[in-house]
């Protein structure tokens, strides 16, 4: 090898605009592996063609991304690197989305605004019939919910099938509070078109998720639609708080527990898509 065609660590950083301290760290990790480096010394050398990846990794650790993410995305050919690294930017909308409601609701909260908060939700009343579902319910707190209600509406719509379909959209009912304190329970349903076949589906499953089958009696119910973005704990506690407020407000009291309408396809939609209805019961 002719040593002339290496850079020392420290020319190639200088080349690359980065620290040695970082082309030791992206050397332990795998992403940018010295041309060589001198038994005797330790010392690493670089290629001057190195420098394009080195810059790479540089400009997606300015994205905030994880070395394991920059790590797949060098990994990838160039078509694959660039939907990943789409994949990756996706999810940071959508937390960089989420975060913003929860600054808005905080803000509400911190500067004692909450009625001005309350009035960017609007709230409207709908008739709903007498639904059969199939449900299962699980005492969970607010950091375990998100997984368990798409884990548990997707075991439902799968259930759906065996029930004669699914004869609506799909909600989550909170028997109590959900918080980091409290534990619920909560309950997911699936309206269904087959009592008997639900029955059967119901007593094979056993108790091994809390399934059940009942009715859903008929209710007004009073909803503001919320986006993906604004479900999140705890933001999404400005839109039942907002209900509760148009409720005291035209003289309404609550006849059942709150719920969650979830009417949209939850992966495709996009952080700012309407996803979900929060509503009440009311008389």
């Amino acid at each position: 090898m002719n040593d002339e065609e290496l850079l020392t660590i420290g020319a190639f950083a200088a080349r690359a605009r980065l620290s040695a301290k970082a082309l030791r760290l992206y050397d332990r990790l795998g992403l940018l592996v010295p041309a060589h480096v001198d038994e005797v010394s330790g010392y690493r050398y670089y290629r001057a063609g190195q420098v394009e990846r080195a810059r790479l990794v540089a400009m997606l650790r300015q994205l905030d991304m994880p070395l394991a993410r920059v790590a797949e995305v060098t990994a990838a050919d160039g078509a694959r690197a660039a939907d990943r690294l789409a994949a990756y930017w996706a999810d940071v909308e959508s937390r960089v989305a989420a975060q913003r409601t929860l600054v808005e609701y905080l803000r509400g909260r911190l500067s004692g605004r909450s009625s001005e908060m309350y009035g960017k939700f609007v709230v409207e009343t709908v008739d709903v019939p007498a639904q059969l579902v199939i449900t299962e319910k699980r005492h969970t707190l607010a950091d375990e919910l998100p997984a368990w209600i798409g884990g548990s509406l997707g075991r439902l719509e799968e259930a759906a099938r065996e029930c004669g379909g699914a004869a609506g959209v799909p909600f989550v009912v909170y028997h109590s509070e959900v918080s980091m304190e409290s534990d619920g329970p909560a309950e997911s349903c699936v309206p269904v078109t087959d009592e008997a076949a639900a029955r059967t589906w119901a007593e094979q499953r056993g108790r091994a998720w809390q399934t059940t089958v009942r009715v859903e009696p008929a209710a007004r119910l009073a909803y503001t639609r919320i986006t993906k973005a604004q479900v999140a704990h705890p933001q999404i506690l400005a839109a039942f708080e907002a209900v509760e407020e148009w409720m005291a407000a035209q003289g309404l009291r609550p006849t059942g527990p709150c719920r969650e309408v979830y009417f949209a396809d939850w992966d495709a939609a996009g952080p700012e898509d309407p996803v979900c209805d929060v509503a009440f019961p009311v008389g």
